[in-house]
């Protein structure tokens, strides 16, 4: 029987607009699927750059951007609690997390994973670790390669959600592999200290059996 929330569409919206942000529209663009951009400069400032990535780049405020079901957090680590601020409860919404805390100490992170870290920030939100591990220049490309599909690391702790950002991957071209939980196979993608997660930067692609 099929989920009737499967056939809901969806909206979506990217924060931050730097390599990353951009590889991410890129991805939208490629599929034809709109998705709102903010950052912290006004929509004017930066919609000559949208439009040439693609008229699927829709340039919005903060607070418009955050009313979207799925929201990629694509800023510095350091800037997730400014985007966190921009809502006083999540209300569910889906958030992946593609930001990196290499660098930061671990201490700073109260001996959590980054991902379990920026989720406190995100009041009721469901936060999904994902689409991180790869540098922007890989993750612009076509995700299509040699008959298979790129390769892009989920970890979460609602299953629920966890599937539908797995969804969502498979519809921007990408192949997605389930870690589990943010704080089990999530660490295999989060940086820690000066240390990378085993997986990251590994780009690989799964081709079907």
């Amino acid at each position: 029987m099929n989920n009737p929330e499967n056939n809901v569409v969806k909206s979506y919206a990217i924060i931050g607009f730097g390599k990353i942000g951009r590889a991410l529209a890129k991805a939208f663009v490629r599929k034809g699927i709109e998705v709102s951009v903010a950052t912290t400069r006004t929509p004017e400032s930066f919609a000559a750059e949208a439009a040439a990535i693609g008229k699927e780049i829709i340039p919005a405020t903060l607070g418009d951007a955050v009313k979207a079901d799925v929201i990629f957090l694509a800023v510095r680590f350091e800037s997730h609690p400014d985007v966190a601020r921009a809502l006083p409860d999540w209300g569910g919404k889906i958030i992946i997390d593609v930001t990196n805390a290499y660098g930061v100490p671990p201490q700073d992170l109260g001996g959590l994973a980054s991902a379990k870290f920026v989720a406190q920030a995100f009041t009721s939100g469901k936060v999904i670790k994902g689409f991180n591990h790869l540098g922007a220049g890989v993750l612009e490309k076509d995700p299509a390669v040699h008959g298979g599909n790129r390769v892009v690391f989920l970890a979460g702790d609602d299953e629920g959600a966890t599937s539908e950002v797995a969804t969502l991957a498979e519809k921007l071209g990408f192949a997605p592999v389930k870690l589990g939980k943010l704080t089990d196979g999530g660490l295999l993608v989060q940086a820690q200290g000066n240390t990378w997660g085993q997986l990251i930067f590994q780009d690989l692609i799964k081709f079907k059996s």
